[in-house]
C-alpha cells in the first residue's frame, strides 16, 4: 500500500511516499480502506519532533481519517466489512490501509460525506471537551474564540451556538470573521487591527467573557486573559502562534479566572468511556446538519506538503484533507 512517511524530522517538504505491507487487523481491531485524511496544526509538531507524542521513524503523520471497513479481527462483533466510519488513531493515518481498534472509530451518519468525516472527530471532539468538560459553559454566557476560522476554531463557534453561547469571533481579517459569523458567530474581533482587550470589554458591557478558548497563543494570550469575566475560565488549548506564552499570574488573581489546560488526547487515554461518548455526540449532531466540518481544500496525498504548509501560514478555514 502506499503511505505517506517521515523518514526524519523537519518540514513538510522531507515527507516521502512510500510502499508498505497491508497490515492485517489483530483481536478487537479493524482494517480500514481509508478514503480520507484530516490534518491539524500538530501535524507539523510531530513531524519536526517538537510535540509531546514521538513517534519512532519511519511514520505516517495524520490523525484522522474515515474509510470502509476491509477486515475485521478476532472478536470484533459491533463492526463488519463493508462499514462506513471514521476514527482517530493520533497519528499513522495518512496511508491507503490503516488498522485501528474498535474504541477509536464510529459509523459514520448517511448523509456526511468521507472527506467531511474526516476532518470531524479531533477538532470537534477537543472543542466539545474544552467547552462542556473543562469551561463548563452555560446557556447564556459569553464565549470569545480566538482563531476563530481554524479547524479547532470553527468548531469552537459552532459547539458553543449549540451549547446556548453568545459567540464572539476573534480572528486575524475580515475574511475569516465573515466566515466564523456564516458559522454561527454573534460578533466579531479582528485582533490584526483592534486591541482584543478593549473591543471584548466593550462587547460585553466592561464585563468581559465567560469563557475564552485559545488555541493561538503567542502575545494574545496575555490580552485574553485580561479580558475575562470575574470567574471566568481562560482555555489552553494550543500555540498556533509559534510561540508558548509566559501569563502574569496576577491577572488571575484580581480576576478570580481559572486557567484550564486541553488535552484532548490524554483525556481519552484516561477515559475512554468519556471520549467515546463525545465521539457519539459528535456524529448525531453531524448526522443532524448541525455541525458544518467544513472542508477548505483537499490535496492528494503525493501534496500533502502543500496541505501542511497552508496550515503552517494560517490560511486555512476549517480543514484541509488527504485523499490517498
Amino acid at each position: 500500500m502506499k503511505a505517506l512517511l517521515c523518514v526524519r524530522h523537519g518540514a513538510p517538504e522531507a515527507l516521502e511516499i512510500g510502499d508498505l505491507p497491508d497490515p492485517v487487523p489483530g483481536p478487537g481491531e479493524v482494517l480500514v480502506d481509508v478514503k480520507a485524511v484530516g490534518l491539524n496544526f500538530f501535524d507539523l509538531l510531530i513531524i519536526s519532533n517538537r510535540y509531546q507524542v514521538k513517534p519512532d521513524l519511519p511514520f505516517s503523520p495524520g490523525a484522522e481519517f474515515s474509510g470502509v471497513i476491509a477486515a475485521v479481527g478476532e472478536g470484533v462483533r459491533d463492526f463488519a466489512e463493508g462499514d462506513r466510519v471514521c476514527g482517530t488513531t493520533g497519528f499513522g493515518a495518512a496511508r491507503e490501509r490503516v488498522v485501528a481498534p474498535v474504541g477509536v472509530i464510529a459509523r459514520m451518519p448517511k448523509k456526511l460525506d468521507f472527506e467531511r468525516a474526516a476532518g470531524l472527530i479531533v477538532t470537534y471532539s477537543t472543542s466539545l471537551h474544552a467547552l462542556a468538560d473543562r469551561a463548563k459553559l452555560k446557556k447564556g454566557e459569553t464565549l470569545a474564540v480566538l482563531g476563530a476560522a481554524g479547524g479547532v476554531g470553527l468548531a469552537a463557534v459552532e459547539i458553543g451556538k449549540i451549547m446556548g453561547a453568545r459567540v464572539i469571533a476573534c480572528a486575524s481579517s475580515p475574511e475569516k470573521l465573515e466566515f466564523a459569523r456564516k458559522h454561527g458567530a454573534d460578533a466579531g474581533i479582528d485582533y490584526s487591527k483592534e486591541d482584543l482587550k478593549e473591543r471584548l470589554r466593550e462587547l460585553t458591557d466592561g464585563r468581559g467573557a465567560d469563557v475564552v478558548y485559545d488555541p493561538v497563543g503567542g502575545p494574545l494570550a496575555e490580552q485574553a486573559v485580561r479580558s475575562t469575566a470575574w470567574e471566568g475560565r481562560y482555555l489552553v488549548v494550543g500555540f498556533a502562534a509559534g510561540e508558548i506564552p509566559k501569563l502574569a499570574l496576577n491577572h488571575v488573581l484580581l480576576r478570580g479566572c481559572a486557567v484550564m489546560g486541553v488535552a484532548w488526547g490524554a483525556m481519552v487515554r484516561r477515559d475512554p468511556a468519556r471520549g467515546q461518548a463525545i465521539i457519539q455526540q459528535l456524529i448525531e449532531w453531524a448526522g443532524e446538519g448541525r455541525l458544518s466540518a467544513h472542508v477548505d481544500k483537499v490535496y492528494p496525498l503525493e501534496q500533502a506538503a502543500d496541505a501542511l504548509n497552508a496550515i503552517a501560514r494560517r490560511e486555512v478555514k476549517g480543514k484541509v484533507i488527504l485523499r490517498p
